[in-house]
């Protein structure tokens, strides 16, 4: 069995990206999960491929910061004057000297790309045995992409760039996707004849084709079958329709999977969330980061989660999430904000208008409305009442706080950390709870309760609360 060819992939990702009107680079916009740069290098850690070279320019120290953390295996290889696509790849060749086999070229700012389009590129080029070989694509509106120019018999003849192509040549609707595989060895070579001969004056990586042609080297084209996966952007509008042309595919792909998407076009998930199969997901979501959601679970409507697992069954309703995890079959919202460090056990419950920060809660616990819970521990099946304050903050250092198992914390309280609450016990509705409560005790701190009476009457007369109380009389309720 012969041996399957080396595979290298070149990124070209040094443009400026001046229309992005940004301080961040072109390749670093973000898209759904991933920068545009993102997609791409998962394209290529997706196909079998012996190395990856990715050539950066323009705030290469951003770009090359980015790759270290996002794909440390890729070579940085730096243009650090932008003479064109041909420089370019002739860069990142020259970087590696001893390259041999097959040469993919991807752009860095066509995130739609997917790895079957490249596998099948690269598929159809080793079993020609071609030299070089283009992606193409059928577009409604070339403007401003190369065209791809066949000859009689509808094989490649050349590729022209559109400051270069005469009228004629600008109504072809057949466009270069700047996709390509090469041999490695030609390319070289041909790399080397490059001219500036053109209208911007650069090298053009598409000229390979017709050295390679000329020197009467089979040069190929395979057409996309999605055209939109070969588009690329220029400016944050463009940007924009990658987002939703994004989205629809994304969305697609996960209800064809068994997950129930009850308005997709409002209802956004990033490329690197998972869903299991039955789970649900209402109107005007967003699904962010390495969030993860469990069958049977329903989300939303108009909720956010960011980083967060959700178990099993459970139930998240006008939340904001980051950095949860929300076990099986608990519930949260509406109106709820869960912050890093929050576990929710099974069965448990964070309620209406909840705040929660490096929180654990039980199974079966509950923090049903009203409260903020910082840096606490709460047992199985606790009852926290409305209004509850876990002060954890001493204006230097954060405290924590612990509830025991089936403890009831009574509304309107303030739990001043550090200080725990025994198992089984109470803390009465109003109180200020600085000391621990221990197991089976109730805390009060409670002032005792007086009335003056007649006080409406002489310090507010003439309102409505004193004509109120005028027409009561002597029915006023018995003081203890």
């Amino acid at each position: 069995m012969s041996q399957a060819p080396s595979r290298t992939v070149v990124v070209l990702a040094a443009g400026e990206g001046k229309r992005m009107k940004s301080a961040t680079p072109k390749v670093l916009q973000p898209l759904l999960g991933r920068t545009l740069l993102g997609h791409v290098l998962a394209v290529a850690q997706a196909i079998k491929t012996d190395r990856t070279v990715v050539v950066v320019g323009h705030k290469a120290d951003q770009v090359g910061g980015f790759l270290a953390g996002a794909a440390p295996e890729a070579t940085p290889v730096l243009q650090a004057e932008q003479n064109g696509t041909g420089h370019a790849v002739r860069i990142a060749l020259d970087a590696t000297p001893e390259l041999s086999g097959t040469v993919v070229v991807l752009s860095g700012d066509v995130p739609l790309l997917r790895a079957e389009t490249v596998e099948a590129l690269l598929a159809a080029h080793e079993r020609a045995g071609a030299a070089a070989t283009v992606l193409s694509a059928e577009v409604d509106d070339p403007t401003g992409l190369g065209r791809i120019i066949r000859d009689a018999d509808g094989n490649l003849s050349r590729i022209v760039e559109q400051k270069d192509a005469t009228p004629e040549q600008r109504a072809i609707r057949e466009i270069n996707s700047g996709i390509y595989a090469f041999d490695a060895v030609l390319l070289r070579e041909a790399l080397g004849k490059l001219s500036t001969d053109n209208a911007q004056g650069e090298e053009y990586l598409t000229d390979v084709f017709g050295i390679l042609g000329g020197q009467g080297h089979p040069v190929a084209i395979e057409v996309a079958e999605f055209a939109y996966e070969t588009y690329g952007c220029n400016d944050r509008a463009e940007l924009s329709r990658l987002r939703v042309l994004m989205r629809d595919r994304i969305n697609d792909a996960w209800m064809r999977s068994g997950v129930l998407l009850l308005d997709p076009a409002t209802i956004w998930i990033d490329a690197t969330a998972t869903l299991e199969p039955d789970a649900v997901v209402d109107q005007n979501c967003q699904i962010r980061g390495n969030t993860t959601v469990a069958r049977d679970a329903v989300i939303g409507p108009d909720t956010t989660l960011i980083d967060t697992t959700v178990g099993e069954g459970a139930a998240v309703l006008r939340t904001h999430s980051i950095g949860a995890q929300i076990g099986p079959a608990a519930t949260v919202g509406p109106f709820s904000y869960l912050r890093p460090g929050t576990r929710l056990g099974r069965k448990s419950k964070i309620g209406g208008f909840v705040e929660a920060k490096n929180a654990e809660l039980g199974e079966g616990a509950k923090v049903p409305h009203l409260t903020y819970v910082g840096d606490a521990t709460i047992g199985a099946k606790a009852n926290i009442g409305a209004g509850t304050i876990f002060a954890n903050y001493d204006g230097v250092n954060k405290h924590h706080t612990t509830v025991g198992e089936a403890a009831f914390v009574g509304s309107d309280t303030v739990l001043i950390a550090p200080v725990e609450i025994g198992p089984g016990a109470y803390v009465a509705a109003g109180s200020a709870i600085a000391k621990g409560v221990p197991a089976g005790n109730l805390g009060v701190t409670r002032a005792q309760q007086r009335n003056i009476e007649g006080w409406v009457a002489r310090k507010r007369p003439g309102t409505v609360s004193a004509e109120a109380a005028e027409r009561a009389g002597d029915s006023t309720p018995d003081q203890e």
